[in-house]
């Protein structure tokens, strides 16, 4: 139950239900209680200032002691996290703080109850704050417009604060509360989700970068198909479109075929996607792509990259046929706080060369032209990127929230006109100025890319998207991102995406396939079992750093509709440096760790368990095969070296019957074993006494599957996708029957195992019907 604490200032002190969150706190900060449903538990922080500016730095108090978590953006595009204790631990750009802080008075115990204090800042007006430490442990609010023009003296719902006893509710109910209290974007739970994120993907982008071609999106296609994983949906990325340069320095920063000071000329695809270099003016060639992808490999969504500018320099001034959108070089202008963390080579291009800015006025007409067109080649949705570079350009224009908000206002209402699956995928776009704007976005990539060739990557960018994910996930669905099966780090990535609820899709070259792993991922009709919330960390997670710290394993958590998963992760050796403001290796051969999970990791599974539930549950572990039935309270140890991993599936346990108990697990192979258990059903029959039949039991039934007379009860499950389906059972069932029909099945007495095999399935995604005596 999340409590309702008393957000107050007193003394100088803010104090948090009791306990004193900042000390020092000057008389220019105001806190205004929120009111209304949903409001009472928080509270707005707002500052004024003598004069009107359009930057201030606003100090609000002193931390020190308190362990925190926090999200920030290292560089333009991402954030990452970053733990701490005291205020000089804030980084610039910080957009989200959740603080730990024990409920104790004076005399009191430590066993008191915990509460988390989450700080939001907010846009207000035409703009937004971020927060951020000094050395002298104050915290601070940076307040910025992006447009000298744009001036104010103060804010007075700069900050939102949410305070209670469970870490995952506060957060939830912070982002409701704004929600309610802007009207300017939606919670999740308010989005239609595409349809994509429940098949298998491929994108073109680590295969071809930007020299994809109409043939290599065939050839991709067909590789993948060939070895039993068929991707049923598609991204084109980077390389499709039509642009040029009148650039001449050959000095131009180009990276994996990007050269950063294109511009777009034309909305329609370029000469590569022409079948074979042919134009056909009646057909245009990217519909053929699309067509040939849908017919010739089931493709069922297909998706195009384009830039929130139309490319990474924008759309070309006056390039013929886009005159009337308006088109005006505009030059970036970063903020201190992006300029203090991470510099980035797409800006110091753009900072030389500019951008074609398309007027805000214009840029729907931009939008919806070049949308159209694509649903037009059959196109089912787009994957916008370079978001934020539109925050860098709103001088001018009333200042860069204005600006984003226009853009993604454009965006959405094209997108909602042509692409009915809300078909959008949001890339590059870790500012809160362009997520507290979106209303209709529901999938976001969740951090920095997967980078094939850099080993300082891979570690930090699963921590990553998991600590991302618990602010980002209550906006949109996050996306861990594409990345290859055949690769050091694959199983890695893997079973991450596994656990992640995220869509699953790979960007390996034609032939380079590890399809063994991917038919842990994918069911051989292309779909996936998606686990069904966001991938966060484990409450005893949430302040440790499974980065940096040397000592803690990540431990990731998520439900299926009738068991919860927890995967754990090594993840250390690796981060952003400060110092050298990058991501690199710190650690050459971090140790293995020790660590344990038990089945409150998984922290909505009493809700998914039931009310009659009794908190024990059987775990099997997918890497070691092992089975468990764990008591409650009870936990299992678990040792991992840097890069290794293990999904733990937790399957509460039903007593069926007197002293008879039984927990479904799921399809023993794939990583989401227990995402394949759709329904769980117990119907107990009046013989309690009955005999327990221990015997063989035949292939061949003699009787109806009910008509058994040593029947205690029957199991009806629901299970999607196909194999080694295995469950718990306390005693030898007495029979076992898949799709009506009745079948073999093996029993481990020694661990209660059963398993039997279901077969493939004719039709996609269907749920067979699982029938299991005792």
């Amino acid at each position: 139950m999340t409590v309702t604490p008393n957000i107050s200032i007193s003394g100088g002190n803010l104090v948090v239900h009791g306990k004193t969150i900042l000390t020092g706190v000057p008389d220019n900060i105001i806190l205004t209680p929120g009111s209304g449903v949903g409001l009472l538990a928080g509270a707005f922080i707002g500052a004024t200032a003598d004069h009107s500016k359009s930057l201030h730095v606003f100090r609000v108090g002193v931390l020190q002691d308190l362990r925190f978590m926090c999200c920030f953006r290292f560089k333009l595009w991402w954030m990452t996290q970053r733990m701490g204790t005291c205020g000089k631990d804030i980084p610039l750009e910080t957009q989200f703080i959740l603080v730990e802080s024990k409920d104790t008075a004076e005399g009191e115990h430590g066993d008191a109850s915990t509460v988390y204090t989450v700080f939001l800042p907010l846009l207000e007006g035409q703009f937004r704050a971020v927060l951020q430490g000094n050395e002298r442990d104050e915290l601070e609010i940076f307040l910025e417009s992006g447009d000298n023009a744009v001036e104010t003296s103060q804010g007075l719902c700069l900050v939102y604060m949410h305070a209670g006893t469970n870490p995952f509710e506060v957060i939830y109910q912070s982002v409701k509360a704004v929600e309610k209290h802007t009207q300017t974007f939606c919670h999740l739970e308010e989005k239609k989700l595409p349809s994509f994120v429940d098949w298998f993907g491929w994108c073109t982008w680590d295969a071809f970068y930007t020299n994809v071609t109409a043939e290599g999106v065939e050839e991709g296609l067909k590789s993948l198909s060939s070895g039993g994983t068929p991707p049923r949906f598609l991204i084109i990325d980077d390389g499709w479109q039509q642009i040029g340069s009148e650039v001449k320095d050959t000095n131009c920063v180009v990276q994996e075929g990007a050269q950063f000071a294109n511009r777009l000329t034309g909305i329609k695809e370029n000469e590569k996607f022409q079948k074979e270099g042919k134009k056909n003016d009646q057909v245009p060639g990217l519909k053929i792509v699309v067509d040939e992808a849908k017919q010739r490999h089931n493709v069922k969504n297909v998706y195009i990259w384009h830039a929130l500018a139309g490319y990474w320099g924008g759309v070309k001034p006056a390039a013929a046929g886009m005159e009337h959108y308006g088109t005006a070089l505009a030059y970036p202008i970063q903020s201190p706080g992006v300029l203090g963390n991470q510099p980035d080579i797409v800006m110091d291009s753009l900072a030389v060369h500019g951008l074609g800015l398309v007027h805000p006025n214009k840029v729907f007409n931009f939008y919806n032209e070049l949308h159209s067109y694509l649903a037009l080649c059959g196109v089912d949705g787009v994957k916008v990127d370079v978001q934020n570079i539109i925050e860098t350009l709103g001088a001018g224009h009333g200042g860069r929230v204005i600006l984003t908000r226009a853009y993604v206002q454009a965006l959405e209402a094209s997108i909602a006109r042509n692409f009915p699956d809300n078909g959008c995928i949001a890339c590059m776009c870790h500012n809160t100025d362009g997520i507290y704007s979106a209303k209709q976005t529901a999938v976001i990539r969740a951090s920095d890319d997967f980078y094939p060739r850099d080993p300082a990557s891979h570690t930090i960018h699963i921590s990553s998207v998991a600590f991302n994910s618990l602010f980002l996930g209550e906006f949109m669905q996050p996306d861990w991102d594409m990345f290859h099966s055949l690769h050091p780090a694959a199983e890695y990535h893997a079973a991450a995406r596994a656990v992640g609820g995220c869509p699953i899709y790979v960007s390996d070259k034609p032939g380079n396939h590890n399809f063994e792993l991917l038919k842990k991922l994918v069911l051989p009709d292309g779909s996936v079992l998606r686990a069904q919330l966001p991938g966060r960390p484990t409450c005893d997670c949430i302040f440790v750093d499974p980065a940096r710290d040397g000592i803690s394993l990540l431990k990731i958590w998520n439900v299926n509709k009738c068991t919860g998963v927890v995967g754990v992760f090594n993840c250390q050796g690796a981060g952003w440096c400060k110092v050298a403001k990058k991501t690199r290796v710190h650690d050459e051969s971090p140790g293995t760790l020790t660590g344990s999970v038990q089945a409150t990791d998984v922290d909505v599974l009493a809700q998914v368990a039931g009310p009659d539930w009794s908190g024990e549950t059987i775990v099997y572990a997918h890497r070691s095969g092992e089975l468990i039935r764990l008591p409650k309270s009870a936990s299992l140890p678990v040792t991992l070296k840097v890069l290794e991993y293990e999904l733990f599936h937790f399957c509460p346990l039903k007593e069926i019957a007197s002293n008879i108990f039984f927990a479904p697990v799921g399809l023993l192979d794939m990583f989401n074993t227990g995402g394949a258990v759709e329904q769980f059903e117990v119907h107990s029959h009046a013989d309690k006494n009955s005999q327990h039949f221990e015997g063989e039991v035949s292939s061949k039934p003699s009787t109806p599957l009910r008509e058994n007379p040593a029947l205690i009860a029957n199991i009806a499950l629901k299970v999607r996708g196909c194999g080694k389906f295995g469950a718990y059972s306390s005693q030898r069932p007495l029979k076992c029957a898949v799709g009506g029909a009745q079948t073999d099945f093996e029993f481990e007495p020694a661990v209660g195992l059963l398993t039997l095999t279901i077969p493939v399935p004719e039709q996609e995604m269907h749920r067979w019907d699982i029938e299991i005596q005792v």
